[in-house]
């Protein structure tokens, strides 16, 4: 039974490269392009996510059978990636020939030389396919661009972080009834976050009074990296606090010194975090971005904010969700002015998160390496590899059937990230942000766990945020 299990396993595996291979759109130039590295082993290493399981299963398989390229691609958790494949760049080891960077890592990276400029490869009519279209991926790929504009990553997988909502109770007769009388106005979509407000205690108290479980609120609230990365990049930017309070020209950020990070708006949006777990599951100080997606599948959860990589399953997966059909996405709440001010190009109300393929220094095998990279991004794949893994980085993709598809079972997704796009943005370049987080995780766990006041908080956070960043040479 087990060996009749893996021959079907493997079976569809083939069956997918297949259709993978099929798709190609000149798979003539692939061969030459390819001829001078036959038999080359080129090696990758990725975080576990949905797309870079399928370029592992998929895109991989197929590439080999039309290239005679090897490729050997690692999906590991995320903190054990950055251990990977930084070790290897700081050593200059050359095991790895492509790698993810994350946007998050973009300016770390860059600033540590550890990545090559694409730029001549993509010039290179012997190396590049001519289908490629560079200017056809969306402005996510912006994030992997340097101030002169040099290329060194390409996207594979862009998401956004927004608001996600149970359909089935926004649109209940009983429950739109029941919290109009409560409130005195139509329950929907909240556009500030005083409607967000409501709306998570109104089902909070609805699931006491009906006996059922649910909860108007969630929350990546663990002391973990997630914690800081959910009040830089969810909350503050919706309240008009940007580029994690720091200042960019002078790189300190503290009001005294020109920030943000203390200032009364950062103070009064990380009271209002701290206060609004009570409408969150018990647990919410144990999730993690995983956890929290986790619990929003089981259906106990009537709004919130989510990475969208997980929109996939959510709307697809009967074994883990139970809200398929359920579900939709919007934009999320701000405090007044700011969506005007991201509309203008002056701000921005979100985050736009994912990855792209580079190339390391030390990469032993770099021109096979960019043959991979353009095979796992080529446009004629993009739409079923969204069907696999969510995930669009091509302006064309928006505008196939099999989009349009996914579009309807997963609640506009697709239209909002096409349309609204432009108004969330990656982490600010930052090339410290890993320490960064670090400090933010230690002081805001500390008001996320009451030990002290948000105000407390902050004013420590950023007097230490300056000497951090003075020592770091900034």
């Amino acid at each position: 039974m087990k060996k009749l299990v893996v021959l079907l396993m493997i079976m569809g595996i083939l069956l997918l490269s297949s259709v993978a291979f099929a798709q190609v759109a000149n798979p003539d130039w692939w061969k030459k392009a390819a001829e001078p590295y036959q038999g080359v082993v080129i090696r990758g290493v990725s975080e576990s996510t949905p797309p870079s399981k399928t370029i592992a299963e998929i895109a991989a398989p197929a590439f080999e059978e039309l290239t005679g390229i090897k490729v050997e691609l690692e999906t590991t958790s995320w903190d054990e990636m950055y251990n990977k494949e930084i070790q290897d760049m700081q050593a200059g080891a050359g095991i790895y020939d492509f790698v993810y960077i994350e946007q998050d890592a973009a300016a770390s990276y860059l600033e540590q030389n550890w990545l090559i400029d694409l730029t001549p490869l993509v010039d290179n009519a012997d190396l590049t396919a001519p289908d490629f279209d560079l200017p056809d991926f969306t402005s996510f790929i912006d994030s992997f661009k340097d101030e002169e504009g040099k290329l060194y990553g390409i996207p594979f997988e862009a998401f956004l972080k927004t608001y996600i909502y149970r359909t089935d109770l926004f649109n209940d007769p009983e429950i739109q009834a029941a919290f109009k009388e409560e409130y005195g106005y139509d329950l929907a979509v909240p556009t500030t976050w005083e409607q967000y407000t409501d709306i998570a205690k109104f089902f909070t108290e609805y699931g006491k009074e009906k006996g059922i479980e649910i909860y108007g609120h969630v929350a990546q609230a663990k002391t973990h990296p997630c914690l800081a990365y959910e009040l830089c990049e969810t909350i503050w930017p919706t309240w008009g606090v940007y580029n994690w309070g720091v200042n960019l020209e002078n790189m300190r950020t503290s009001v005294e010194n020109g920030g943000t990070l203390n200032s009364d708006t950062a103070k009064e949006a990380l009271a209002w975090y701290v206060d609004m777990l009570q409408y969150a599951p018990p647990g919410v100080r144990t999730y993690t971005w995983d956890e929290a997606a986790a619990v929003f599948g089981t259906g106990i959860i009537a709004q919130g904010f989510l990475y969208m990589e997980n929109l996939g399953w959510l709307a697809n997966d009967p074994d883990r969700s139970v809200v398929i059909g359920k579900i939709a996405v919007d934009l999320p709440p701000t405090k007044p002015g700011v969506m005007e001010a991201a509309e203008a190009g002056e701000g921005y109300i979100g985050y736009y998160d994912g990855g792209a393929w580079g190339i390391p220094h030390s990469s032993k095998n770099k021109e096979a390496a960019w043959l991979f990279i353009q095979w796992c991004t080529r446009k004629e794949w993009q739409p079923e590899f969204a069907e696999l893994a969510t995930t669009v980085v091509r302006q064309s993709a928006f505008e196939d059937p099999i989009i349009d598809e996914l579009n309807e079972k997963m609640g506009d997704y697709y239209t909002l990230m096409q349309e609204k796009g432009y108004l969330f943005a990656g982490c600010p370049p930052l090339p410290m942000q890993t320490p960064l987080n670090e400090l933010y995780l230690q002081w805001i766990s500390r008001a996320v766990a009451g030990e002290i006041s948000p105000e407390e908080c902050l004013d420590n956070l950023a007097e230490k945020a300056d000497q951090l960043m003075e020592e770091l040479g900034y």
